[in-house]
């Protein structure tokens, strides 16, 4: 199955939510006017979007009818989808793996999918010849370790580890060291979550980024925050907490098959001009890919 067939079947339930109420709109109206637009944006707000994400895609779109002289329903439709994907269009949503080791500190609060993520991600980075180090620094839950050891068997990639509460700035020294050794591609980072709310594993999280940056000064490295797409509003509320405390250069969206509030995506990159870099649109090891902003708006309108 291609991406953008999986990216739709796992957007299913976004896409029937707010296509039918999209449809519904345009098949209540004889014309594009104001109506018709107070009608859309209403929907865009109650499919997560958020409100002033959802006030800006219809100031856009009005704007836009008014200068193209846009009178067919159809027309609206593409406008929209791409003012959509204008907003998804922010930043570099390539990953920066410049140097050898490049370096991915992966975040995020518990339950969101981070182990599962990071799994996925080595990988699809294996299956592209790259040699992978998984470094397991969420000492804080002895679970996480022993999870993040099953999807690097899985993936087929080296895991250092230490035994449950040892120092995660020494994890992750030792693994930088290992991954020199061996010349490895990429070092991926696991970190402890609930990270916004705990003072001491924020502080945690500084100490890690301070081992990297002195073992690793030229490296090209990457912060990429985990979040879970079902918990729609909560979802942007988690990215505010975490950049007033790292800096945040990518975003990973995760469960993204089990919701109808995928729409959420929009309101997260728009509020915080973040770019979505990975989606996970499944359970199983080859369901995380790519952003991508066009077949994702495809995917739900």
């Amino acid at each position: 199955m291609g991406f953008f067939d999986k990216l739709k079947q796992g957007l299913n339930k976004t896409k029937s939510s707010f296509d039918e109420k999209i449809n519904s709109a345009f098949g209540a109206f004889r014309k594009v006017d104001e109506e018709l637009l107070e009608e859309l944006e209403e929907i865009l707000i109650m499919s997560d979007i958020g409100m002033e994400t959802s006030l800006s895609i219809i100031s856009n779109l009005r704007n836009r009818i008014k200068k193209e002289n846009i009178k067919d329903a159809e027309e609206v439709k593409q406008a929209l989808r791409e003012e959509m994907k204008n907003i998804l269009d922010i930043g570099d949503k390539t990953l920066k793996l410049e140097t050898k080791p490049s370096v991915l500190l992966v975040v995020g609060v518990n339950g969101v999918g981070k182990t599962t993520s990071i799994g996925k991600i080595a990988n699809k980075m294996k299956n592209e010849g790259k040699k992978v180090v998984i470094a397991a620094a969420d000492t804080f839950r002895a679970a996480a370790v022993d999870q993040l050891e099953i999807w690097s068997n899985r993936a087929g990639c080296d895991i250092i580890k230490k035994e449950e509460g040892a120092d995660p700035a020494a994890v992750v020294y030792e693994s930088i060291n290992i991954a020199k050794q061996s010349n490895a591609d990429v070092l991926i980072c696991d970190t402890a979550g609930r990270l916004h709310n705990k003072k001491y594993l924020m502080d945690e999280l500084e100490k890690i980024k301070r081992v990297i940056d002195k073992e690793l000064p030229e490296a090209s490295k990457e912060v990429l925050l985990v979040l879970d797409a079902s918990t729609g509003q909560n979802a942007i509320s988690q990215v505010k907490a975490f950049k007033e405390t790292t800096p945040i250069t990518g975003l990973i969206l995760t469960k993204l098959d089990g919701t109808a509030k995928g729409g959420v995506v929009l309101g997260i990159v728009n509020e915080n001009k973040i770019p979505v870099k990975f989606i996970g649109v499944g359970e199983q090891i080859d369901d995380m890919e790519v952003f991508n902003s066009e077949e994702f708006v495809k995917a739900i309108l």
